[in-house]
């Protein structure tokens, strides 16, 4: 009897207390203030804000680490803003590796690009705007991914199903353009599943100090064009309109001593017209100055799209120079503080990012923006009241 109750609870432990220990649940809950210097454009927005916002994470290995599941839901709950209210599954996905390829299938983030001020090869998923306006939050994209993984680099294909629009921030919402986009009438170039799959090639290798990455994406472009359309009431917004593409990439990155020299350049043929757009700059460090563990980086980026006033980003003709601090303390405390110049108009958008760690489980992020000197003629110029400080505390377990 003792036997068979030994192998009973033997038994309840490798069905369910074991596969339970390999899966690893993790996340985060934060809370932000939003905060604007000046009173808004539109008298539906507000001077201050306050969202919630968790993310999980489950991860589970097996097959000796050759496979790989990972599921990553997010929900933000803004005051205020309904827009900005929203969830999404950032990632979940299944990983199947081998010592020469990799197959991904689910939805997930990519990531390409070397450049700090702007990302302009940057293009598997679309811009979570309504999250942040530096368009480095991205939603998860559902994909096919296949990697031939060999000694002349790495080789990427992907199958992309299903299109996902831009987020914009709703009437009461800011940052938001004046007059607000209505993403409700959004149109496409193209129709059914044309518009929903797009593809995508990538050849990326490391060689010696140099990083060197080529992309061609055929597809539904992420960044949409803007109609203006006005309503019977005679109420005018701005109506998404995306196009197919074919946009052919490099990045490159090369790392010589205390020197980073980086390079993104891009060309791309649409409906409306061929583009060219290059982010080109450097980044010197100053590695422990004093002998105090502080690290210092001096970066300077110029950014060039031939669309000029058309472009999807402000960076069109602007320069960047910008201060990296990294204190390399136990609570990992950096500094990013940065300007971008328009060459032509002279607008300026200052940028201060600070980030530390406290009590080990807990982390304060805290951004300064401030626009200024845009003319009317300028594409900022609708951000001329949107001045701002973000603070977000976060809670990780």
């Amino acid at each position: 009897m003792i036997h068979k109750k030994i192998y009973q609870l033997s038994l309840c432990y490798l069905l369910i207390i074991n596969p339970l220990q390999a899966w690893e649940i993790s996340g985060s809950v934060g809370i932000e203030s939003l905060a604007f210097i000046n009173q808004p454009l539109d008298a539906q927005q507000h001077p201050h804000y306050l969202s919630g916002v968790i993310e999980g994470e489950l991860h589970h290995e097996w097959d000796e680490g050759n496979q790989v599941f990972a599921f990553v839901p997010y929900f933000r709950v803004s005051q205020y803003d309904n827009k900005r209210t929203h969830f999404d599954i950032r990632e979940l996905t299944w990983v199947k590796s081998s010592q020469d390829w990799e197959l991904r299938l689910g939805f997930r983030k990519v990531f390409w690009g070397v450049t700090e001020s702007k990302h302009l090869v940057d293009i598997v998923n679309q811009r979570d705007s309504v999250e942040n306006s530096d368009g480095e939050d991205k939603l998860g994209q559902p994909m096919i991914n296949f990697a031939w993984i060999q000694e002349w680099g790495t080789l990427d294909l992907l199958l992309l199903t299903g299109f996902r629009e831009m987020t914009f921030a709703g009437e009461q919402g800011r940052l938001r353009t004046q007059p607000s986009v209505n993403s409700d009438l959004a149109q496409f170039e193209k129709k059914g599943f044309e518009r929903q799959v797009a593809y995508a090639v990538r050849w990326s290798h490391s060689m010696g100090d140099w990083d060197v990455g080529f992309s061609h994406f055929y597809g539904t472009s992420r960044d949409p064009l803007f109609l203006v359309k006005t309503d019977d009431s005679g109420q005018v917004s701005l109506i998404p309109y995306y196009e197919n593409i074919n946009q052919s990439s490099l990045d490159i990155q090369a790392t010589i001593g205390n020197w980073l020299w980086k390079g993104e350049a891009m060309l791309r043929d649409a409906q409306s017209d061929r583009t060219f757009a290059s982010t080109l700059g450097f980044e010197y460090t100053f590695f422990n100055i004093a002998n105090s563990g502080l690290d210092i980086g001096l970066l300077t980026e110029y950014s060039y799209d031939s669309r000029g006033v058309f472009a999807p980003s402000l960076l069109q003709d602007d320069f960047f120079v910008g201060l990296r601090f990294a204190l390399n303390d136990v609570q990992d405390t950096q500094i990013l503080a940065g300007i971008m110049i328009d060459r032509v108009s002279q607008a300026q958008f200052y940028n201060i990012e600070a980030s530390r760690r406290f009590f080990e489980s807990f982390t304060v992020d805290i951004q300064a923006r401030f626009f200024n000197g845009a003319p009317p003629n300028d594409p900022s110029y609708f951000l001329r009241n949107d001045s701002h400080f973000r603070m977000e505390m976060t809670y990780h377990f």
